[in-house]
C-alpha cells in the first residue's frame, strides 16, 4: 500500500485586505503518496501558487494542519524548520527572477550545499556541483556563467540542480516550465519524470496547463477561487470530469486534428469575490447548471466512488 508522504487538512491562507478578509486558501485537504505526483491546476489567481508555499512554510498558514511524514509542521520552531528545508524544496515559476544575477551557475548550485553544511571542503564541494551539473544537463563549461548569458531552459535547470543539492524528499513545482518555449518544457519535463525515478522524488506539480498535468500527474486537484472542486487521478479526470468547471478546463484543450472538433464551453458571468465570500458555490455565477441552492449552500468535497472527490450539488 502507498504511503502518505504529505497530507493537508483544512488548509486556510487568508490575507487581510483594505476591504476585509481576501480568501486566498480556504479549507483545503489533499494527500500526496511517496514517489507520486500531484498536478495542481486552475486559472490564474486560484491558489494554487498560495497553497504550494504555504506548504513550505514560505508563508504562514491562517488556519489548517500540514503533516510531512506524519508530523505537523506548523509547530515546528526555527532549528526544526531549517532541517526541514533540506527535505522541501521549491522550483520557481521565472528562472530568472529566482537566480541572483551576480553569482555564477557554480556558486548558486554551491549556496544549498554551504547553508547546509554538506559538504567538507572546497574539493568536495567543486565535485558536488560538477555532479548536479551533469544530473540535470548543464554542460561544463557554463561552470562560471552567469544566469544572463543563458537561456530560459539552461536556467531553469540550475533551479533544479539547486533543489536537488539537498536531496530533498519532496518538491513543489511552481510552474517551471510556463515561461519557457514549448520545445523546451518538453526537454525539462522529461528531465523531471527522469530524475523522480532516478532519487524517488514525490512532486507538488502547479500548472494551468492541461496537458502538462496530464503528461506528469498521477492525481490532479483542480482549484477555484482558493478552494478544491474535484480531486482524482490523472486518468479519470480525463476520462470522467464531473465538476462544471473542469468540464469547461478541458473543453479548452486544442485538439490536433482539422476533422476532429471539441464543443467548447464558454464560462460567462462575473467572479464572485474572494474577499469575505458570502455562503454557496464560488462558482455559481458562471455556471450553466447552478440552482438556489448553489448560491445559498457551500457544496462540501465529498468522495463519490473510486477516490474521485467532487465539491458540487449536481453529482450528488
Amino acid at each position: 500500500m502507498a504511503e502518505k508522504l504529505l497530507e493537508v487538512k483544512n488548509l486556510k491562507k487568508y490575507f487581510k485586505v483594505k476591504n476585509g478578509l481576501l480568501h486566498a486558501v480556504d479549507d483545503v485537504n489533499f494527500f500526496i503518496n511517496k514517489g507520486e505526483t500531484l498536478g495542481v491546476v486552475g486559472e490564474s489567481g486560484c491558489g494554487k501558487s498560495t497553497t504550494g508555499r504555504v506548504v513550505l512554510r514560505l508563508l504562514e498558514a491562517t488556519d489548517g494542519e500540514i503533516l510531512f511524514e506524519g508530523k505537523n509542521i506548523r509547530k515546528f520552531n526555527r532549528g526544526q524548520l531549517r532541517n526541514l528545508r533540506k527535505e522541501m524544496q521549491i522550483i520557481f515559476q521565472d528562472p530568472f527572477a529566482s537566480l541572483n544575477p551576480r553569482m555564477t551557475v557554480s556558486e548558486i548550485i554551491a549556496e544549498p550545499l554551504k547553508i547546509h553544511k554538506l559538504v567538507k571542503n572546497k574539493q568536495e564541494l567543486d565535485q558536488r556541483v560538477s555532479e548536479l551539473m551533469e544530473t540535470v544537463g548543464l554542460a561544463e563549461r557554463l561552470y562560471n556563467s552567469y544566469p544572463h548569458e543563458l537561456d530560459g531552459g539552461r536556467r531553469q535547470r540550475i533551479g533544479i540542480a539547486r533543489a536537488l543539492a539537498v536531496n530533498p524528499k519532496f518538491i513543489v513545482c511552481d510552474e517551471p516550465v510556463s515561461a519557457l518555449d514549448v520545445s523546451i518544457q518538453a526537454q525539462i519535463l522529461n528531465l523531471m519524470q527522469d530524475l523522480q525515478e532516478e532519487f524517488g522524488l514525490t512532486y507538488m506539480f502547479i500548472t494551468h496547463d492541461l496537458s502538462v498535468v496530464k503528461h506528469i500527474s498521477d492525481n490532479i486537484m483542480v482549484m477555484y477561487l482558493g478552494q478544491v472542486v474535484e480531486l482524482t487521478s490523472s486518468k479519470e479526470l480525463f476520462k470522467n470530469p464531473l465538476h462544471p468547471y473542469t468540464q469547461a478546463l478541458l473543453s479548452a484543450i486544442p485538439v490536433p486534428s482539422l476533422n476532429r472538433k471539441r464543443e467548447r464551453i464558454i464560462l460567462k458571468g462575473e467572479i464572485t469575490s474572494p474577499i469575505n465570500p458570502e455562503p454557496g458555490c464560488r462558482f455559481a455565477k458562471r455556471c450553466n447548471y447552478a440552482t438556489e441552492r448553489c448560491f445559498k449552500e457551500n457544496p462540501v468535497l465529498r468522495d463519490v466512488g473510486n477516490g474521485h472527490f467532487v465539491a458540487c450539488h449536481l453529482v450528488e
